[in-house]
């Protein structure tokens, strides 16, 4: 007799356990960004409002717009003296050692100054309202108007900087201020990230999809 053959009866197969996917349209965001988005943003101080008005605060943002790249504290000094010295070397050139050589090598002084501590990376932003004097001291000799071996050369350059100190504290207070503006900024910044970061609390872990 034939017998029959039976096949045992297929379970049908389970379904995977997926994380449900986000509506399409809508992406996913997190909590923070809608606390974030949902708070009004604070009027600026009366103080702040009358700095932005000054002519300083236009230069620095019109030297914003320039390329910004991250000079390290010792980046930034060679920077500075190496770029004085250039530009003193020229004017020696075109115009020789005289008067006028110091007054437009006192002039480029402060855009040099200006470009050196927006350049340099935050955490060394001390260190430029001191580099820069040395910078304008560096670059001095050829415009000088020193002769005679070093003893002339160094009295000359003494007479230059009593004749010209004004363009040195000029420049030197012109980093300083931009320093600071960019340290208020910096902080400014970490504290909203910080305040960010505490406001998205604590990740939740992710959900291991189960294997077959």
């Amino acid at each position: 007799m034939e017998q029959h053959r039976t096949r045992p009866p297929q379970h049908p197969a389970r379904p995977r356990r997926t994380a449900p996917l986000p509506p399409q349209g809508r992406p996913a965001e997190s909590s923070a960004v809608y606390r974030a988005a949902s708070r009004p943003r604070r009027p600026a101080p009366p103080f702040v409002r009358k700095l932005r008005m000054l002519p300083l605060y236009r230069f620095y943002r019109s030297l914003r717009r320039m390329p910004n790249p991250r000079l390290t504290g010792l980046g930034s000094g060679l920077f500075c003296a190496a770029t004085m010295f250039l530009l003193a070397c020229l004017l020696w050139l075109f115009f020789g050692s005289s008067n006028g050589s110091l007054v437009a090598y006192g002039v480029l002084f402060v855009p040099v100054s200006a470009l050196t501590a927006l350049w340099v990376r935050p955490v060394d932003l001390v260190t430029a309202p001191v580099a820069v004097p040395i910078a304008f001291v560096a670059g001095l000799p050829p415009v000088s108007g020193g002769s005679g071996g070093f003893g002339g050369q160094f009295m000359g350059m003494i007479t230059a900087l009593a004749l010209h100190a004004g363009w040195l504290y000029g420049g030197t207070l012109v980093a300083g201020v931009l320093v600071i503006v960019r340290r208020i900024r910096f902080l400014a910044q970490r504290r909203r990230a910080r305040a960010a970061a505490a406001a998205a609390g604590p990740r939740a872990p992710r959900r291991r999809m189960p294997t077959t």
